[in-house]
């Protein structure tokens, strides 16, 4: 493991690495230097070529990640800083809307705030049973900041966005799967049979094909046109047909049926 400004790291033999917010102590709070490493631990994990996944979750199971430390944003007075503490914070979660890799969040607690901004950066959220996910900027009589906003309104569309900002309502396991805010609930905890069902056919992927997914998901999120997004899928398609191991698997394949 790497401890680095309230960040660890561990990556596993299976190509995951997992990236923890570890402060539960404030309840796992985005600091600006929290924001800053996260961002860096993701970058780096995803410029590694074994890296299948990065799996990103929370310290303890109370939170996956709270908003902003309101100590540190109290002195955001003018437009200027507010501008640059957005901007900065967007770029931090951009790294997981970009890395090359799918970017899995287990809410292993509550996502509230820019801590469901977060979690809706990562490419699928996994959420513990208890979990729950709450956009309650409202309730600090401001909006979404840090690009959770449009991630929001594309995954569960107009009126539910408009509800749970509104209403700041936290949603818990149960609805979030319905609406699509979750991938899958996670009954028996990070190294439990949940996990390992959900993950396995990810990892029965080859790396290269991972990141030729991702890269059609990022020309989509970032609103690529229809003509670039089939570049992408061509690029794509040349990475992943050519490599040894789409032979593999074919050969492997017309072996079994030909018996």
């Amino acid at each position: 493991m790497q401890p680095r400004q309230d960040i660890t790291v561990e990556g596993r033999s299976d190509g995951v690495v997992w990236v923890t917010i570890d402060r539960a102590h404030k309840h796992n709070a985005l600091a600006r230097g929290v924001q800053d490493a996260l961002a860096q631990a993701v970058t780096d994990a995803g410029a590694r070529p074994e890296t299948r996944l990065v799996l990103l979750r929370g310290a303890g199971e109370q939170y996956f990640a709270a908003g902003g430390d309101l100590l540190e944003l109290s002195g955001v007075r003018d437009e200027a800083a507010t501008l640059e503490m957005a901007e900065r914070s967007r770029a931090a979660l951009d790294a997981a809307r970009r890395c090359p890799v799918p970017v899995l969040a287990y809410l292993n607690g509550d996502a509230i705030g820019g801590g469901a901004e977060l979690a809706l950066a990562c490419d699928l959220r996994l959420q513990a049973a208890h979990a729950r996910i709450g956009y309650i900027q409202a309730k600090l009589a401001i909006s979404s900041a840090w690009g959770g906003g449009p991630d929001l309104f594309r995954l569960v569309g107009g009126g539910r966005a408009l509800r749970m900002m509104g209403r700041s309502e936290m949603v818990d396991s149960t609805q979030a799967l319905q609406w699509g805010l979750a991938d899958a609930v996670i009954a028996d905890g990070p190294e439990g049979e949940n996990m390992k069902a959900f993950l396995a056919p990810l990892l029965a992927c080859p790396p290269q094909v991972l990141r030729g997914i991702k890269a059609q998901l990022i020309a989509w999120r970032e609103g690529a046109s229809y003509d670039e997004q089939r570049e992408v899928e061509r690029r794509q398609l040349l990475a992943t047909w050519l490599h040894a191991d789409h032979w593999r698997a074919s050969d492997k394949f017309l072996a079994k049926v030909s018996r």
